[in-house]
């Protein structure tokens, strides 16, 4: 085996390493161009791999070096399942490689691991192809290299969790090959299996697509491959029952806290029109990856003529041309369709990177295009010529008849180079008709006009994402890193028992999974949906699903509750109970005296505490008295008056009030005055009327020398104006930004009475469970004095086990959001145990289905051993 594998690397070296580095390079190129390469001050990060994915990989990279467990994360808002985090974005093989890097550099890894994963693809295609298409050899880097720099993976390239799949889907149906052809199931379950723990949303994709392409090449030859169909389907439920260790966790929790489905309105999809199929394969068109986008399917313009090829040539079957064909009207079906849009993506409307299935469509088009050069021969009495004339009539008409108000994006350079293209691909293959060159000349010239075409789309491909989103600049993620870490670290050796942290001036709103602490905001798919929505309807935003969810504007008993004892702010904080305790750069940390631990006993009828609809101070405040066993009152509201204006124009309406800039994309600035009596920390209110309309809007609240700023739409609604010892009249200022209007309820100053709040906050630490935290677990002593509840702001999850004693005990949601369980009156110790739900079941599976493979494989080499033997003893009588 090994003398095999040498000798396979000596033969094929050449294309190997070509099929891999050239791709790779054209990257590597078109990066430096625009100002990214390792140490550069623009990375490589674009949309949501600058919050989401910087953070994830170094998260990855504190579990790699042992400071959080596998499991689950104390540092993703209260708490997460941190398996199912990893199954949706962190399962890549190359996603290891962050062990070499520190958290502060690791822009330089998703560099790295972005421009491996591009190689990688174009290696396996060259592997499919080697095993697939009789042509000359470096006709197989030739489809390798288009394949590799396709339209969907360079234009989202940034969404790096998506780019394992473009490596195993050609490897996928290189197994369906060998099990179909030649009884050999091993290749397809490997591919399925690390397909599926890579990315299970994309492995849904490519699974769906294999199977339809099984079914399309069994009918090819009905008579011979129908004996496969067993076997297919005992390879793929073993491969995706083996999988089920990483992806059942994650459709567990995804189903608890995840998207609901989405409802079909329409028939057909919005934005697509009748020439997006013929404009997306012109050379570097790129409209956008967000909203209102049509499928990148471009894969270049020499697959997608041998691929016309493959269905006007007399050589191919037509029973081939219209099994495969029909492939080709399912995607561009599902394009236009909405129900058939929406099953590809598991039934859920993408957010944005729509269409995420069109790269089947690509693959689809190299796939026919190898079968289409197989046939090509110098005496087809100029069909392909004849193809590639026609394309450039197809995409002539269609640039002629374009409206003018559609397809705006695409530029009359892009019909121009991709008209000289395809002459220029015309004219190799006519010379080669007129036996003018031979065939290994033909190869060398397609291959560096393919990687010509790959470049100069790929170098499209990357502008658009810089001026869609813009590639961040490095120092915004790295150079705050060493300041905060440090007084994070500072909090981590001062503190035994478990706390809460806030920065006041994030980098992004993953900020505590990558830096190692415990706060509330997160942005991500895989998230807590009932905790965030409890914390939502107590004051931290997190609207619909809990996608979002962040902790700025928000009061002080919230800032008690969850526990946050620290804040990191550029300035004060403004906030009763924080004082100074270091500084570090231009962060300061400030320790809250009234934070409280991670579980506190109450009574039994804590349950029945009332969750008013749409007012959060009013559920705060019914909380913490249940809580304190006390009847405080915690909230007055007062009216401010506008002393001072500039760009604005105000409106009034039934209780609402709107502003209207005067001058365009110049900030509205309102200035209040209040008087706000003593000892009470005051907030404004500024609660949307229609968050839609607030996207891309901020407030920036000016008080005694201080400034913070909010996106509106995406945080709590109390803006601080500061803590107050003595009666004050208090001026402050608020500069709305980002829209002409903002419209919101009447503002009002919210006072909190900070000596009501102190009385209830003792009473409630006076009945605290310190816990420590670390990796799954969390364990602690509590003292009751009666049979009580022990509540927790651990986000409540099946995957939770309590035990008071060493005895397992149930444990109860409060709220849907939180843990708790009963506890008896005395001292006890209490653990609490956190493994998945799901996961234990996976295992099993993982064991059986990769056993139950391996002896199916021996069990199907029985016969092939018995004949091999038997012609041994043949060959020896004779």
């Amino acid at each position: 085996m090994k003398k095999k594998i040498q000798t396979f690397i000596k033969e094929n070296w050449p294309y190997m390493t070509a099929s891999f580095f050239i791709p790779f390079f054209v990257m590597v190129i078109i990066y430096l161009s625009l100002g990214i390469y390792p140490g550069s001050s623009r990375s490589v990060m674009a949309s949501d791999s600058f919050s989401q994915f910087s953070n994830f990989h170094a998260s990855f990279n504190n579990m790699l070096h042992g400071k959080q467990s596998i499991f689950y994360t104390w540092n993703a808002s209260l708490g997460l399942n941190y398996l199912s985090l990893i199954s949706y974005y962190l399962g890549g093989l190359f996603t290891p490689l962050v062990i070499f890097f520190k958290n502060q550099n690791i822009p330089d890894a998703l560099y790295l691991i972005t421009l491996l994963k591009i190689g990688s693809a174009g290696l396996a295609f060259w592997f499919f192809a080697k095993n697939t298409y009789k042509i000359p050899r470096w006709g197989h880097v030739m489809l390798s290299v288009p394949y590799a720099l396709m339209s969907f993976a360079t234009a989202h390239s940034e969404i790096i969790m998506w780019l394992d799949a473009f490596t195993y889907l050609p490897l996928v149906i290189l197994g369906i090959h060998r099990l179909m052809d030649e009884r050999k199931p091993t290749l397809l379950f490997v591919s399925y299996l690390l397909l599926f723990i890579s990315n299970f949303y994309m492995g849904f994709m490519i699974g769906i697509f294999s199977f339809l392409y099984f079914i399309a090449r069994m009918l090819t030859n009905w008579k011979s491959y129908k004996k496969r169909i067993l076997p297919y389907g005992i390879t793929s439920l073993l491969a995706g029952g083996a999988s089920m260790i990483l992806v059942l966790p994650a459709v567990l929790d995804l189903r608890a806290n995840g998207e609901t489905l989405s409802q079909v309105t329409q028939f057909k999809t919005e934005a697509t029109a009748f020439w997006d199929i013929v404009m997306k394969n012109m050379i570097g068109v790129y409209d956008t990856t967000k909203y209102g986008s049509i499928p990148f399917i471009y894969v270049g313009l020499l697959p997608l003529i041998f691929c016309v090829f493959y269905f006007i040539t007399k050589e191919i079957p037509r029973k081939n041309k219209l099994l495969f064909g029909s492939l080709f009207i399912i995607l561009i079906a599902s394009f236009y369709i909405t129900p058939l849009n929406l099953f590809w993506h598991g039934m859920h409307a993408p957010n944005m990177f729509l269409f995420r299935y069109s790269f089947l469509f690509s693959f689809l088009v190299v796939l026919l295009a190898g079968y289409g050069f197989e046939k090509f021969k110098t005496d087809d009495l100029g069909v392909l010529a004849g193809s590639t004339i026609m394309l450039i009539a197809i995409f002539a008409l269609a640039e002629g008849t374009k409206s003018t108000t559609s397809y705006d994006y695409i530029p009359i350079s892009a019909f121009v180079i991709t008209a000289l293209f395809l002459l220029l691909y015309l004219a190799g293959i006519v010379f080669y008709q007129l036996k003018k060159i031979p065939m290994h000349y033909l190869i060398v010239l397609l291959l560096l006009l393919v990687s010509t075409e790959a470049f100069i789309n790929t170098n499209s491909m990357l502008k658009g994402i810089l001026e869609d989103w813009n590639y961040a600049s490095r120092s915004l993620y790295s150079e705050p890193y060493p300041s905060i870490k440090q007084l994070v670290d500072k909090t981590k050796k001062e503190n035994d028992s478990f706390y809460r942290l806030e920065n006041l001036n994030p980098v992004s709103s993953n900020d505590s999974i990558n830096y190692g602490y415990s706060g509330v905001s997160l942005f991500s798919s895989i998230r807590n949906r009932h905790s965030s929505a409890y914390l939502n309807d107590l004051g931290f935003r997190s609207r619909g699903t809990g996608l979002n969810i962040r902790y700025p504007n928000n009061t002080l008993l919230m800032d008690s509750l969850v526990g946050i004892k620290y804040n990191i702010s550029e300035s004060d904080p403004l906030k009763f109970g924080f004082f100074p305790i270091d500084k570090a750069g231009k962060f300061s940390l400030y320790e809250n005296s009234n934070a409280l631990p991670l579980g506190f006993l109450a009574d039994n009828d804590i349950y029945k505490v009332k969750q008013p609809t749409n007012d959060n101070l009013t559920s705060q405040t019914a909380l913490f008295n249940a809580l304190s066993n006390q009847k405080q009152t915690y909230f007055k509201f007062y009216q401010p008056t506008i002393i001072n204006k500039n760009n604005v124009k105000i409106e009034q309406n039934a209780g609402n009030v709107t502003y209207k800039e005067v001058q365009n994309n110049i900030a509205k600035d309102i200035t209040w005055t209040v008087d706000v009596p003593a000892y009470t920390q005051a907030y404004l209110s500024l609660f949307p009327t229609d968050f839609g309309q607030l996207e891309s809007s901020t407030a920036t609240m000016s008080v005694n020398g201080t400034s913070q700023k909010s996106q509106i739409n995406i945080t709590g609604q109390y803006y601080n104006i500061g803590y107050y010892d003595k009666p004050t009249t208090v001026t402050f200022t608020v500069s709305f930004y980002g829209t002409t209007a903002v419209s919101f309820m009447e503002p009002k100053v919210v006072g909190l009475d900070t000596k009501a709040f102190e009385r209830s906050i003792q009473a409630i630490q006076d009945k605290g469970a310190d816990l420590t935290a670390k990796g799954r677990k969390a364990v602690g002593t509590v003292n009751a004095e009666k049979d009580q509840v022990l509540l927790t702001t651990i986000p409540y999850d099946k995957g939770w086990k309590a035990y008071v004693d060493g005895k397992k005990v149930p444990v109860e949601p409060f709220k849907k959001a939180f843990v708790s369980i009963p506890v008896t009156q005395g001292e006890h110790t209490i653990e609490f145990v956190y493994l998945p739900e799901g996961f234990m079941p996976g295992v099993v599976l993982f064991i059986v289905c990769i056993g139950g493979f391996v002896v199916y494989v021996r069990f199907t080499n029985k016969p092939k051993l018995a004949l091999v033997k038997s012609n041994k003893r043949k060959r020896r009588k004779r």
